[in-house]
């Protein structure tokens, strides 16, 4: 009797212990995301605009409308291109960058602080210095070094709109993700380093062969986080091309939101937003059930 009531006492401090510590997220997470996405599946049923207080249901009508709407999936090609190239170079830079600086170099955590920056600046703020410095300084640039390809007008072709976004959120995302990488450097234990170097392994062959394999892990997660962050860019993408020239660098967020709020269609935009969301869950669980297979357990 004495052990089962002791049985009871320990399950009940761990419920307690699990509402304690995980409750407040739950909550945060049931009503910041769970019933406004509950919110949005239903609307996008209806006719609602947004305002009248009436609505009605109108099945699948606002999906079929999304499929038909070629400026929604052109703005989906555009987010998916971007997304490629971001989410490859970001993390490319991030782990370079983190390679080095795992090394005892001088004024390293300085180095660290300095390529961290561009994280701690708001999107809307970065998309207008950035605007400042493709139109200012980079034409000054390549008036003075002859390079045209900086004293070209940013903002009035689709490619340079869209390299011009690539650069800027490249820039902001690979200094976050070097962080992840460098904590995924310092958990690799040095005894496989040094014996690899004792039975003479290049440099090359060390990061091939043990460095790479045992960040499986931190690839992982850097590309989950990378994806997202790409996918679902906004504030950087109105506040420095703003979907110019001619929308050719609208992303799909800046449509579904043009969509509900410029044209007072909320219904059409739930049903953008919703398939929007089916499309990005499948690419990041689709990318992380694929690299984690790979992961190797230190």
């Amino acid at each position: 009797m004495k052990k089962r009531k002791s049985r009871q006492l320990i399950k009940f401090k761990q419920i307690t212990n699990y509402l304690i510590f995980m409750g407040p997220s739950i909550l945060m997470f049931t009503a910041l995301f769970l019933i406004p996405l509950a919110g949005e599946i239903l609307y996008s049923f209806t006719d609602w605009d947004g305002v009248s207080p009436q609505f009605s249901l109108v099945g699948l009508y606002n999906y079929v409308r999304t499929i038909k709407d070629g400026t929604y999936w052109s703005s989906m090609w555009f987010t998916l291109k971007f997304s490629f190239f971001v989410v490859v170079i970001s993390n490319l830079l991030a782990f370079v960058w983190a390679y080095i600086l795992a090394r005892d170099i001088p004024l390293r955590n300085f180095w660290r602080a300095l390529i961290y920056v561009p994280r701690i600046i708001g999107g809307v703020i970065l998309g207008f210095l950035w605007r400042f410095i493709f139109q200012n300084v980079f034409v000054q640039f390549g008036r003075w070094s002859g390079i045209a390809w900086f004293s070209q007008n940013w903002f009035t072709t689709p490619e340079s709109s869209f390299w011009a976004l690539v650069i800027v959120m490249t820039w902001t995302l690979s200094g976050y993700l070097m962080i992840i990488y460098g904590a995924g450097f310092a958990s690799i234990p040095s005894d496989y380093i040094e014996v690899a170097r004792i039975d003479g392994a290049s440099p090359l062959q060390i990061l091939f062969k043990i460095t790479i394999p045992m960040l499986t892990a931190t690839i992982t997660r850097c590309l989950f986080i990378a994806i997202n962050w790409a996918m679902l860019l906004y504030d950087t993408n109105i506040s420095l091309t703003n979907g110019n020239p001619f929308r050719s660098s609208e992303g799909v967020t800046m449509n579904i939101y043009a969509t509900a709020f410029k044209s007072d269609q909320m219904a059409f935009g739930a049903a953008k937003s919703v398939i929007f969301i089916l499309i990005v869950g499948a690419i990041s669980f689709g990318q992380f059930a694929l690299t984690s297979r790979k992961e190797v357990e230190l």
